[in-house]
């Protein structure tokens, strides 16, 4: 089920006619879990039954790990659980990878290996939740919290319907305390909520799919190779799809959410206005940075054991993060790129710490637009379908290829121009302050006619109700 979808809005209208009912907190609590569960089973209800498993064993291991006195078994729990949600992380997402990676390895062999045919179904956000519930017996292992009291409670944590299947990423001490005692909706906090709604279906609709997706798509499609511009607009096009479209299911995630009582964790803060590549994994898909830094980054040691060990948890950090968005090399070298990017950048901040004009407005903007251009440039990997085809365009972009065919028409071109120049100031202005700030300070009335303009944009523009992009994550 789509948020992009009337489906959804008639869902959504049942749900909430159902939570305002004058039933039991217990009650309700059970109502959002069985929609949570019907509104997963919309694509493929069997693949409910991997959200039990993960549900049924993390209950169970976590609460044997917080008894247990001897690290020996506890550590042992804890790697069952590990076991049993990357097996079937695994076995979904990476099985068919896998194998055919051991067929290339065999044929270097000289070894003529048939990988079987692979028609395993991806279930949609599997990683999302099984990072998830991988953090509450992470928690309950490392003392950081204690298990569920209530086994409604954490299944509904689970499987909590507005972020199940592109996030964020919530992490237990945020979400079950929440459940433990009835929420009430008070009327700024529905509005509020409609309208981070709004935001995120704009963002999705009217930005990602309706103004930016044909773009990218006539590049990322074309045959052969194309002209500078259109490599850069092309790609710079992606950087505004891929964030209107995920912000924007974040966002929208955050509306339902709170709609409903609940708050969820922001997950974007505006990161193309980011210095530096630091500042860009504080602003971007923040619940996952946050959760490879305090259950990968931390535990390996961090910072703490001089340069060199540093380097390599930075890289297999961000190597592993970018195989968490897919079962590609393509993924892992948008991880290494953005690695590379951040042990480059550690070496010159201590090269140059202290000095002044790093401090200037324009120097900021200056490294601003710099780490945009970068981060542009790890874009081609992630979208890229093939490594010929992204070397392809970062030939283009690099001015190596001399393709004359442009793919892009005049309107096309324009557009991309600008909505990107567009989105660039807007974050540069929003760098330091919050939509909730501006919206507090804007007049009532401004605030009611641009909600009014983006709902009719997004009634006009409701096309085909695309599928938002990290659903295949």
């Amino acid at each position: 089920m789509l948020f992009n979808s009337l489906t959804f809005i008639v869902f959504f209208a049942i749900v909430l006619v159902l939570h305002q009912m004058p039933f039991s907190w217990r009650t309700k609590k059970t109502n959002l879990l069985i929609a949570s569960y019907l509104f997963y089973a919309t694509w493929n209800p069997p693949f409910v039954i991997l959200i039990w498993i993960s549900t049924l064993v993390d209950w169970h291991l976590a609460k044997r790990i917080f008894v247990e006195t001897q690290q020996s078994k506890r550590k042992r729990l804890l790697l069952g659980s590990i076991l049993v949600n990357l097996g079937l992380l695994g076995y979904f997402k990476y099985g068919e990878f896998l194998l055919h990676n051991w067929q290339l390895l065999m044929s270097t062999m000289g070894i003529d290996y048939q990988v079987p045919e692979w028609s395993i179904i991806l279930p949609v956000g599997i990683s999302f939740y099984t990072f998830q519930t991988m953090a509450y017996t992470l928690d309950v292992y490392l003392k950081r919290a204690e298990p569920s009291k209530n086994f409604l409670d954490f299944s509904l944590f689970v499987t909590f319907f507005p972020q199940l299947v592109a996030g964020p990423i919530v992490r237990p001490t945020h979400l079950i305390p929440q459940f433990e005692t009835e929420r009430k909706v008070t009327k700024n906090m529905f509005i509020w909520g409609l309208g981070l709604m709004t935001v995120g279906l704009f963002s999705k609709i009217v930005i990602a799919d309706g103004m930016l997706a044909p773009i990218v798509d006539q590049v990322y499609k074309a045959k052969g190779a194309v002209i500078f511009t259109d490599a850069w607009l092309g790609t710079m096009a992606f950087a505004g799809q891929i964030f209107s479209d995920f912000a924007g299911y974040s966002t929208t995630a955050i509306g339902v959410s709170l709609a409903l009582g609940f708050s969820l964790p922001t997950n974007f803060n505006f990161p193309y206005a980011a210095i530096g590549f630091s500042d860009f994994w504080r602003r971007w898909h923040i619940s996952l940075s946050t959760w490879l830094r305090d259950y990968l980054y931390i535990p390996l040691g961090g910072n703490k054991k001089g340069a060199r060990r540093t380097t390599i948890n930075l890289m297999l950090t961000m190597l592993i993060g970018g195989l968490w968005h897919g079962a590609s090399w393509t993924f892992v070298v948008w991880g290494g790129l953005h690695g590379l990017y951040l042990i480059i950048e550690r070496i010159l901040s201590k090269k140059f710490k202290g000095a002044q004009w790093l401090k200037k407005n324009s120097t900021r903007i200056l490294l601003a637009l710099m780490t945009y251009l970068l981060v542009c440039i790890t874009w081609v990997f992630f979208r890229a379908q093939s490594f010929p085809q992204a070397f392809e365009l970062i030939q283009s972009m690099f001015g190596f290829n001399s393709a004359e065919r442009s793919v892009l028409p005049t309107v096309y071109l324009i557009e991309a121009i600008v909505v990107t120049i567009a989105m660039l100031f807007i974050h540069w202005k929003m760098r330091n302050t919050s939509l909730e700030a501006v919206v507090q300070k804007t007049p009532w009335f401004i605030t009611g006619i641009v909600w009014g303009i983006m709902l009719i944009l997004i009634i006009i523009s409701q096309g085909s109700g695309d599928a938002f992009i990290y659903f295949q994550f």
